[in-house]
């Protein structure tokens, strides 16, 4: 079979991000190939039915971001990814999967062998999910004309130079607690794009000796979030698990924000927290966000409370933090040149309310140090 190659519905000149679409079903792939080019800078130039056309049309394009679904004849996405990555090192791949359990696992290990991002398919059909095709334009977007394409690319524009330097800034005169800094009792980590393996290495470094509960929402539907679990669960050694509504905070236990809930808590009059789980509307497009776990938090633990905001793409986590910052609690964010994406971090450490800046691999003997009372 021959490769594909669309046309834009519209002429562009010199677009910002060169996308490949691959999936055996050619009403897929038109869906996705139209969505794509109803966007200003976006142009998909192949469009191709397996893995095996997707690396010859790889040595034949210049291309971005490639959007690669998993099930496959010939070469699947899975075989297909590390082979188009040794291809291109720097080419960015979002991996469509549907939302099953198999499927999901599948996206949760292609993430730690290189993808960028996921996206699951709506069981209805793409054709009418809307969410689908604005998270899906979302996305490429993101991945194809970020910071990092950017800087590679052109030379840093204004706004970048501005970013760079106030978290220069940030880094030099950090926020301080607004009042003598408590030991926290709780610990709640916030993360989109790039998080599961930002959080598989945050959890693995933390030393067992910690006694705090973890709260983790990290923006990801449902079924991924229980894999997300039993997967952070053999990374750091500590029981994870898909938070259930009104179970007791234990101590060293992790708790991730299931798919489609927010995750709250809730201070009890006999004593101890419990988890409530919100089915309100989605904050920041995303449900579960991290903004309500944090106002929750905030409002349950006050200056007893350690926050960390790790990679993702949007500004999840600001008014949240805000809300943390004001109770005296602490902050901590992921600096940019170990982000997949600078969004969330980048938003709290240019708002001037993070504590630290840190490098992935520094984050987690930073909790260490501060949950551990080490740190003041």
């Amino acid at each position: 079979m021959a490769i594909q190659l669309s046309k834009s519905s519209k002429e562009r000149r010199e677009p910002s991000c060169r996308v490949m679409v691959v999936d055996d079903s050619a009403v897929a792939r038109g869906i996705v190939t139209r969505t794509l080019e109803e966007e200003d800078g976006i142009k998909v130039v192949a469009s191709v039915p397996n893995g095996l056309m997707a690396l010859k049309a790889a040595g034949n394009h210049e291309i971005d971001v490639v959007v690669l679904d998993i099930e496959m004849p010939e070469l699947d996405g899975l075989a297909a990814l590390p082979r188009l990555l040794e291809l291109k090192p720097d080419l960015k791949v979002i991996m469509v999967s549907s939302a099953s359990q198999r499927d999901a696992d599948i996206s949760l290990k292609t993430m730690a062998m290189g993808a960028a991002d996921y996206v699951a398919k709506p069981k209805a059909g793409l054709g009418g999910a809307e969410s689908f095709r604005a998270e899906l334009v979302s996305k490429v977007r993101e991945h194809g004309t970020g910071a990092g394409k950017a800087a590679v690319r052109h030379p840093p524009s204004p706004r970048q130079n501005a970013a760079s330097a106030r978290e220069e800034e940030v880094a030099r005169n950090p926020a301080r607690p607004n009042r003598a800094p408590s030991k926290p009792d709780v610990i709640a980590i916030g993360s989109s794009t790039g998080g599961p393996q930002a959080l598989a290495e945050v959890l693995r470094d933390l030393d067992p000796a910690l006694t705090q509960p973890i709260l983790v929402t990290q923006h990801m539907p449902a079924t991924f979030t229980g894999l997300l679990a039993e997967h952070m669960t053999r990374y750091s050694g500590r029981s994870a698990t898909e938070a259930r509504d009104g179970e007791v905070l234990e101590p060293g236990r992790i708790y991730i924000a299931p798919g489609g809930k927010h995750m709250l808590v809730e201070r009890r009059a006999a004593g101890g927290t419990i988890i409530r789980l919100d089915d309100g509307p989605p904050e920041n497009s995303c449900k579960p966000a991290v903004d309500p776990m944090l106002r929750s938090l905030a409002k349950a633990f006050q200056d007893r409370l350690l926050v960390v905001i790790l990679t993702g793409m949007g500004s999840d986590g600001l008014k949240g933090c805000e809300a943390v910052q004001k109770e005296g609690g602490r902050i901590f964010a992921q600096d940019r040149e170990s982000s997949v994406v600078w969004g969330m971090p980048g938003a709290v450490a240019q708002a001037g309310i993070c504590e630290e800046i840190l490098p992935l691999r520094k984050i987690g003997p930073a909790i260490i140090r501060i949950a551990g009372g080490e740190g003041k």
